[in-house]
This record gives C-alpha cells, sequence and structure tokens, in this order.
C-alpha cells in the first residue's frame, strides 16, 4: 500500500529517457530495452572485448553486453547508475546479460566473481560500487558466489575517461592489490567493470589477480564504449 502511495505522488520514470513506467515496466520502458545497443559478444568467442586483451594478458573470456556511445541512452543509463543512485539499474542489465551467459561454455568452471573495486576514500563520498548490483545479479542467475575481499583498490587513481591511452597505461598497474590464501589457487576469476574503454583498468585487475598460483581471468562489463 505503502509503495502504491509513493508511486501515485512519485511514479517511476525510465532511466533511459525519463517517461513514466508503465505497470509491468521496471527500470527501463518497453521501448527503451528494445532501443538497447546489444553487442552480442556472447555468441562470438573471439569478439572486439577479447581482442582488447591480445597480447596484454590471457583471457578465457571477454565480453560487454551494451555499445556505450557519448550523450546515448546507455550513456544516461549508467550514468544513473554511477552518479545518481539508480543501483536496480545494474541489478536490471546483470538480469538481463546473466540469461545470455548461462549457456556460454567458457564461464561454465567459473569460481569466483570480482567487481572492479573503488577505493574507500571514493566508496565514503558515493556510498556504493556502481558494479556490485551487476555481481550481485549475476551472481544470483549463473549461481557464482562474489568475493570482493581479494582484490583491494590501494591507490585512488583518476578518473581513466578523463585521461589518454598513455596516461591510462602509466601508473596502473600498481593501484591494485591481492590478498588471497590457498584456496585461491588454481581457480577462475570473472571480473566485472561498468565500461570497457582502453581496457587498462581490467588489465591492472587482472595482472594482480594472475599473481595468485594457477589463476584464470575471464573479463564481462556492461558496456564498451564505441565510436
Amino acid at each position: 500500500m505503502l509503495k502504491n502511495l509513493v508511486n501515485l505522488f512519485f511514479p517511476p520514470v525510465c532511466s533511459g529517457c525519463h517517461s513514466f513506467l508503465l505497470t509491468n515496466e521496471t527500470v527501463i520502458c518497453t521501448k527503451c530495452r528494445h532501443d538497447l545497443p546489444q553487442t552480442n559478444h556472447h555468441i562470438h568467442t573471439e569478439n572486439e572485448a577479447f581482442k582488447k586483451f591480445y597480447g596484454r594478458i590471457p583471457v578465457i573470456h571477454a565480453s560487454a553486453f551494451l555499445y556505450f556511445h557519448k550523450k546515448g541512452m546507455v550513456q544516461e543509463l549508467i550514468h544513473n547508475l554511477k552518479y545518481r543512485g539508480h543501483q536496480e539499474i545494474g541489478t536490471q542489465l546483470g538480469y538481463w546479460y546473466a540469461q545470455d551467459l548461462k549457456n556460454n561454455l567458457a564461464l561454465k568452471n567459473v569460481d569466483a566473481i570480482i567487481p572492479v573495486p573503488i577505493h574507500k576514500k571514493r566508496w565514503r563520498k558515493r556510498g556504493y560500487n556502481q558494479v556490485d548490483t551487476f555481481a550481485e545479479a549475476l551472481s544470483n542467475e549463473l549461481n557464482i558466489p562474489v568475493q570482493k575481499e581479494v582484490l583491494i583498490r590501494k591507490i585512488d587513481s583518476k578518473t581513466q575517461s578523463k585521461k589518454n591511452l598513455l596516461g591510462r597505461s602509466e601508473g596502473i598497474h600498481h593501484v591494485f592489490d591481492v590478498h588471497f590464501s590457498e584456496e585461491a589457487h588454481n581457480k577462475h576469476f570473472l571480473v566485472l567493470d561498468d565500461v570497457l574503454t582502453t581496457g587498462a583498468t581490467l588489465e591492472a585487475c587482472s595482472r594482480a589477480l594472475l599473481t595468485i598460483p594457477g589463476a584464470k581471468i575471464s573479463i564481462v562489463c556492461m558496456a564498451m564504449a564505441h565510436s
């Protein structure tokens, strides 16, 4: 009853186009859901996300759910999630992408999901990690546990999107550290992030995790920058 009363005075709107949502719609309206620019990376093993890491780090699988265009709908979704507290967007994107990833053979032996961590200073300011609800949704649908204690962000680096390619690569390799026991040996880790751009942050995360003996890495992102 309380929810209905709140919806009466503050009706939910689409996080993509800001139109009012219908009763059977959640987070994103049907039109925006239909218009989402999906990559279909899950269908192709050597897709463009996978190729981002050629010659950099060994990955079992890499993919992104959507294409990210400047001033596009996916940018609006990610900004609503990352800066405006709409964590339900991560949940919905995770649920949708999980349906595509369920039958992906490369991910059948994943042992743990690891969201790219944010620094504690940024956590105190924002109050949440924008990747966490995406991770939790994938965890629930794929039946893979989330482990947040393994990968640690020890340096609060500047926002990567504001740097050029050289700037993103320099210094990023020392941003992350790992805390692990012998139980983490020989595990397959699925690393999650919001937007794949140059791949520098994900490379740094993966390099840290690959210091664990026998570790294997796969990567999944909500979106991938696309020109």
